[in-house]
């Protein structure tokens, strides 16, 4: 079965994290417009982009000229002009664009690009700095939050749940949590392993790596246990 093409995408705003997510668009297949104000930035993106231009897109017209309003999806990654990022947003959002995520570097920005018109707001330092600060503490492997109060980790198991059934070691009555995956320990013949699904008969040993999903403050207390 042929791939499904995903639906193009407008970045505007091409430093370094709007560069880096355009690239990655291209890498992946997906149809990107890019738009920056800096002819220099355009033109040193102009080879590995297919299609970057040079507007203003605080300037309604020219992004009407730019056919922009043709867009499902847009992500305004400007930086730290903050006026030109909230007042693209609002246009972008006047314009119809349907699914609008754009960065914020504070909570007030965030705030106020969600009030003209932002259906996500990212804040890719803010968030980056939490996931160091939780790799950094217990046996967090890998940490992905993906809600307000809700995070996946990536971690090994404490010794109360090793060498039982999952059944058996009341995990989600202990810390209101659930093992959804599991990697065994490598082999001794070297052999890699992969993740699978953790059933209630799943018997966890040192060694292993397991996902777990709960709340923030529980899958903390998990990884910190034991």
């Amino acid at each position: 079965m042929a791939d499904i093409p995903s639906e193009p995408v407008l970045v505007v705003g091409l430093g370094r994290f709007g560069s880096a997510l355009a690239l990655e668009l291209v890498s992946r297949g997906t149809e990107v417009l890019g738009i920056d104000s800096r002819h220099k930035v355009v033109q040193a993106l102009s080879g590995r982009l297919p299609h970057v231009i040079t507007a203003d897109a605080t300037d309604i017209e020219a992004l009407r000229q730019l056919g922009v309003a043709e867009f499902h999806r847009a992500v305004v990654a400007i930086g730290t002009d903050i006026q030109a990022s909230i007042l693209t947003t609002s246009l972008l959002s006047e314009l119809g664009i349907a699914d609008i995520w754009a960065k914020a570097i504070s909570d007030q920005h965030r705030h106020i690009l969600t009030r003209v018109g932002a259906h996500k707001v990212v804040a890719p330092e803010h968030d980056m700095g939490e996931r160091v600060a939780h790799l950094l503490s217990g046996r967090i492997l890998d940490y992905v939050e993906v809600d307000a109060d809700f995070a996946v980790i990536k971690t090994t198991p404490p010794r109360e749940v090793v060498g039982v059934p999952l059944r058996q070691s009341r995990v989600r009555s202990r810390w209101g949590v659930t093992v959804v995956a599991v990697k065994a320990q490598a082999s001794l013949a070297g052999r890699r392993t992969e993740f699978t699904h953790a059933t209630p008969d799943t018997v966890l040993s040192y060694g292993d790596f397991i996902l777990v999903v709960g709340p923030i403050d529980n899958v903390e207390r998990f990884a910190t246990a034991g």
